[in-house]
């Protein structure tokens, strides 16, 4: 759902969308000897015998009284275009999997972040084979373990627990696959270290294929893959392993280049973002790669991103069946690297910080907004139900679960980098187990409760 966001109804060509900020009221309900309210009581026999009554229920529930009002409440964002579900979703009564309903009213992604040492994590690091060098932070030096021990709890509602074994069940005789950059991978290998304990050593696997990547759980005769196209569209980055591209060139209208890789697919969850910002234009190619002259224009990264997500769902209504298959969209992995936007300290990022924002009206200072604005409006119009995994927000007050310096090296670091650790802190990608592992919770929660 988008009601997590607070959006600007303006539509920008560029990444400062100005943003409305509410502010959250706590509500205090009291009564005092003298207020006007009880002085006017004796006038009416009917309105004091109502505040006796309301006085003997505080006498016996006083304690659940003081809880309720001792919780702050969250006031929703006005229901502007760009922060409502899409309307697809609202076509399908019964989608696909889905074995009950989420809590009327409750919005899974509007929440607090809550330390709960007795269910985090859901994993070691040591106990997973399959997270890349870039992710295992312990592995790499990090001296704390506190990214580990924080649950997602919605205002309105609670969690369903992740449940492995239901999950593999579903996936009896079927595909799933993310598809997208790094950072859906990342959240790719959580989903299979959630998994994989259950699983007998012996009736599992993992391989890759160039940009595909499929682990098996063979008893069930099911796979878990990841595909990897950073774009969704045909680019200049996507070879699997050689794909550090500065200038960046996106092919228009070539979806089915990868899209071939996908069809028969039964569970898509797709992401795309963190390659679209190269703080300039996008490059669209308008022929083939191979051509020897290549005609190239240039689009704001709005309608570039705009023209990668219509291809996106043009492709999904050609090639899926919404009545036995189910496409997931991940929004926007935020990054942490100027400590200035939380009101940090200068010239500082991500690099060891070990708490959360707590500002619940934090957002990046990025073109998110502005995306968002894009996703909106693009997914509104789709004729197929496209589940949004609305994680940005979340994520966003998670400043202290990047791997930051705690990861493998792709080149040797200089002698001023390794004196200046801030330089060249990773503040895009994630640790494992950690934040990932609620993106999951949230995609289990909405394949099961829509």
């Amino acid at each position: 759902m988008f009601s997590s966001y607070i959006y600007s109804t303006r539509s920008t060509p560029s990444c400062k969308t100005s943003i409305r900020k509410h502010r959250y009221k706590q509500m205090k309900p009291t009564l005092s000897a003298s207020s006007p309210l009880l002085r006017k009581a004796r006038l009416s026999p009917y309105l004091f015998t109502l505040l006796s009554f309301i006085f003997l229920v505080a006498v016996l529930y006083g304690e659940d009284f003081i809880c309720l009002f001792s919780q702050p409440i969250q006031l929703a964002p006005p229901p502007t275009r760009t922060n409502l579900p899409p309307r697809t979703e609202k076509k399908w009564e019964k989608l696909p999997f889905a074995i009950g309903k989420n809590e009327e009213g409750c919005d899974v992604f509007s929440g607090r972040w809550v330390r709960d040492e007795s269910n985090r994590p859901h994993y070691q690091e040591s106990d997973c084979p399959y997270i890349q060098p870039q992710l295992t932070c312990q592995e790499h030096g990090r001296p704390e373990k506190e990214y580990q021990f924080w649950r997602w709890q919605p205002h309105d509602c609670s969690l369903p627990s992740f449940n492995a074994t239901l999950m593999l069940e579903t996936l009896r005789g079927k595909r799933m696959m993310f598809v997208g950059d790094s950072l859906n991978r990342g959240q790719y290998v959580s989903f299979v270290c959630l998994l994989h304990s259950i699983i007998a050593e012996d009736a599992k696997s993992m391989e890759t294929f160039d940009s595909l990547t499929v682990f098996t759980a063979k008893e069930y005769n099911a796979t878990i893959e990841f595909y990897w196209a950073p774009f969704l569209l045909e680019s200049n980055a996507d070879n699997a392993v050689v794909h550090r591209i500065s200038d960046r060139i996106v092919r228009k209208g070539s979806i089915n280049k990868h899209g071939r890789h996908w069809k028969g697919v039964d569970i898509l969850v797709f992401n795309t973002y963190l390659w679209w910002m190269t703080g300039l234009k996008m490059k669209i190619l308008l022929g083939s790669f191979n051509d020897d002259v290549k005609e190239i224009i240039e689009l704001s990264t709005e309608d570039a991103y705009r023209m990668a997500m219509k291809s996106m769902l043009r492709w999904v209504q050609k090639n899926m069946d919404p009545k036995k298959t189910r496409v997931f969209f991940t929004s926007m992995s935020p990054s942490h690297a100027k400590s200035i936007d939380w009101r940090g300290e200068p010239g500082h990022n991500c690099y060891n910080e070990t708490t959360l924002i707590e500002d619940q009206n934090y957002w990046s200072s990025d073109c998110q907004k502005s995306i968002m604005h894009v996703i909106g409006e693009v997914f509104d119009k789709s004729k197929f139900p496209v589940t949004f995994l609305n994680i940005t927000q979340l994520s966003g007050y998670r400043k202290d679960a990047h791997t930051s310096i705690y990861k493998k090296q792709w080149n040797p670091l200089t002698p001023e980098q390794l004196a200046n650790p801030v330089s060249y802190a990773d503040c895009a990608h994630w640790c494992l187990p950690g934040l990932q592992d609620t993106w999951n919770e949230l995609l289990f929660v909405k394949l099961f409760y829509p």
